[in-house]
């Protein structure tokens, strides 16, 4: 797994590398026009409205909202941009007959999947056609086609080298953000992957326990467990419901509140907790089930073994970061097999889940560190940033 984020991340730079250049080569003026001032803040006006739409993917509406933006960011009398097949947008001269979900052919023969493609005369049934050449660059993410920019000019307009080079940065801008769009999916449907093995491993543990808990008061006090009942389908319900993988600190702290109080049904006055967080880390986005594995960890490891525990949640802020600490006064470990735990070795995987979730969506910079000893209990530190672009609450 950790392979796989790096791979991620590498190609994740790489995309927004690209973006970058593609968009400073589109911005600079052209050597033979004059640089006017006005012509070069039209074009960052036209890709600064363009990127958005696109972040979202290639589709009708987000290339019908995309398409006059590259309109104006080319110079062409008319742009098509479309998938493998068909048009999905259509701005410009000619819109009267050419337009959204024509084939590709009609306007251009489809671009190769690696190189521009430039037509002297497009092929249009209509004798009055405006349009004469065009240039059609391939889309491509993961060196894969996915799409076409078809760039039109007046007829008996010429297509220049100029055109030509803005055309291809202007594609290879679109790409950038397509390939962007194909990472966050990638990476979205890793941290779901992760999140569902997760779930699998804590429910037999915990469904056990509880519902042994809730059976003790059945008959002694209906009421409690009634109230016991409650408290489990709804933490239940928070840890397998199938929305985005990320919440507040505020929403895991609540169900980590009610995970609590159906282990104190089990233990009673042999389990102290301790909680102590900053109100303004509440809003802070953690994944989800972030902290419940660290809480039910130290309950099975630093109070199941003795009988009796303590355990303490802080929360803090440091700077740009939360700090969250959770820690135990059980039977401890060993750093060499606390490690282990980090990598997901030597039996359960939930520690290392968690620390995989965090860097997957917050980056190798943060994540879980542990320290313990034998018999001096265990220490496990999670350091997550305040804020990260494109990773929302549910």
């Amino acid at each position: 797994m950790p392979r796989v984020e790096v791979l991620i991340g590498v190609v994740i730079g790489w995309a927004i590398a690209a973006s970058i250049l593609a968009a400073l080569r589109l911005l600079r003026p052209p050597r033979v026009i004059s640089g006017e001032v006005g012509a070069v803040q039209t074009a960052v006006h036209a890709a600064t409205l363009m990127l958005p739409h696109l972040r979202r993917g290639l589709s009708a509406e987000t290339a019908g909202k995309a398409v006059g933006h590259l309109r104006t960011l080319t110079g062409a009398s008319a742009v098509g941009l479309g998938d493998r097949a068909h048009v999905l947008a259509f701005e410009g001269l000619g819109a009267d007959h050419h337009h959204a979900g024509d084939e590709l052919i009609p306007i251009t023969a489809p671009p190769r999947e690696d190189r521009l493609h430039v037509e002297s005369q497009i092929r249009c049934e209509r004798p009055d056609c405006p349009l004469g050449a065009a240039v059609a660059a391939p889309l491509l993410v993961s060196g894969e086609l996915v799409g076409s920019l078809v760039a039109l000019y007046s007829r008996g307009r010429p297509v220049t080298p100029d055109d030509t080079r803005t055309v291809a940065e202007a594609a290879s801008l679109v790409s950038a953000q397509l390939e962007l769009k194909a990472l966050e999916e990638q990476q979205e449907r890793l941290a779901r992957a992760e999140l569902r093995a997760l779930r699998a491993q804590i429910s037999p543990h915990f469904i056990y326990n509880a519902l042994a808990a809730i059976a003790g008061y059945i008959h002694s006090n209906p009421e409690e467990a009634r109230e016991l009942l409650t408290e489990f389908a709804e933490f239940t319900r928070y840890a397998f419901r199938g929305q985005r993988p990320y919440v507040t600190l505020a929403d895991e702290l609540h169900y980590v509140e009610k995970y609590l109080r159906l282990e104190r049904a089990r233990f009673g006055d042999r389990l102290q907790v301790r909680l102590q967080v900053a109100p303004e880390v509440l809003p802070v986005v953690v994944p989800v089930l972030s902290l419940q594995p660290l809480v039910e960890n130290a309950v099975r490891h630093g109070v199941e073994r003795n009988g009796k525990g303590r355990i303490e949640i802080v929360g803090r802020h440091i700077d740009a970061d939360v700090e969250l600490i959770v820690s135990d006064n059980g039977v401890g470990m060993d750093p060499a097999r606390a490690q282990d735990a980090l990598a997901g070795k030597g039996g359960g995987v939930g520690i290392a889940n968690v620390h995989a979730r965090l860097q997957s969506a917050f980056g190798p910079a943060y994540g879980l560190e542990i320290e313990s000893a034998p018999d001096q209990g265990t220490t496990v530190t999670m350091i997550l940033p305040k804020f990260r672009a494109g990773v929302r609450a549910a």
